[in-house]
């Protein structure tokens, strides 16, 4: 084997990894205590982790392990005090207003309480259309085309009907749903679904968690799946990052992680798995 050939192979190799979607690198955030102006509440501390194209990340912890905080600051919500978050060619923390629409177009949320999600004042079809007037540039007979669309891949039909709806002649799943249609409306790059079924009957959960399994491949989407419950993180996620006290204390694939956990926390969020299951 010549030296060029010796050569070529890694660097082949390097060229063909994907560019990361996001990077989230050494980021840290914290709030002044209400107790003092001087105490510090550390809400996430140096953490770093990236997504892939099409891949599938979860954030794991307890309420008040910093998965929420995350998800504010890839989505500008707040700023970093030390470290950088990179989108595309977006670098999160230093985004003004006008910039940070561009990059909403590209990132869209899932909130946890589907009731207070969506305005109660307008329709379903105001709701879903919005975006794709805001983002898209569509006109009103386009955008009205693609709420029924959007209604009817996510499994809300005849989608006629329920784009005429209010939120308050809604379920709580069927509103989650119009969420989802909501967040798709802008063809994002990555879908940030925070606690997405946790105030959800139990009935309704796998229905929405088998949703978005399927418009993630569909769409190739990305998605950030952040959750206390290491159940449908097993479900929905590739690789799963779990949170502690604002730090990741463990990750890697999300199989490996739950059949071999190596941190004690681990080890005591999936005992409460099994405690609940038996």
């Amino acid at each position: 084997m010549s030296e060029i050939e010796e050569i070529e192979g890694p660097l082949l190799a390097i060229a063909m990894e994907p560019v990361p979607l996001m990077i989230f690198d050494q980021v840290t955030k914290s709030y002044r205590s209400k107790r003092g102006k001087k105490e510090k509440l550390i809400a996430v501390d140096n953490v770093s982790f990236e997504i892939a194209p099409g891949e599938a990340v979860g954030l794991v912890g307890a309420s008040g392990s910093g998965k929420s905080t995350i998800a504010r600051l890839i989505t500008g919500l707040e700023k970093p005090d030390t470290g950088r978050i990179i989108f595309g060619d977006f670098s999160v923390g230093k985004l003004g207003h006008r910039e940070l629409r561009n990059l909403y177009s590209m990132v869209q949320m899932v909130f946890q309480d589907p009731y207070g999600a969506l305005n109660p004042v307008h329709s379903v079809e105001y709701a879903v259309s919005r975006p794709c007037i805001n983002y898209l540039g569509m006109s009103i007979s386009q955008a009205t085309r693609r709420v029924e669309e959007l209604l009817d891949r996510v499994g809300l039909t005849p989608a006629r009907q329920f784009a005429e709806k209010m939120p308050h002649q809604l379920s709580g799943g069927q509103r989650q749903r119009v969420v989802i249609a909501r967040a798709l409306a802008c063809e994002p790059k990555l879908l940030i679904a925070d606690e997405p079924v946790s105030m959800l009957d139990v009935s309704l959960r796998a229905g929405v968690l088998r949703l978005l399994t399927e418009l993630q491949n569909e769409h190739g989407l990305s998605l950030l799946y952040i959750t206390h419950d290491l159940l449908s993180a097993r479900v929905l996620t590739d690789r799963i990052l779990v949170l502690n006290k604002g730090g990741v204390v463990e990750e890697g694939v999300t199989k490996q992680v739950l059949q071999n956990p190596k941190d004690p926390y681990t080890v005591k969020l999936l005992d409460s798995v099994a405690t609940l299951d038996k």
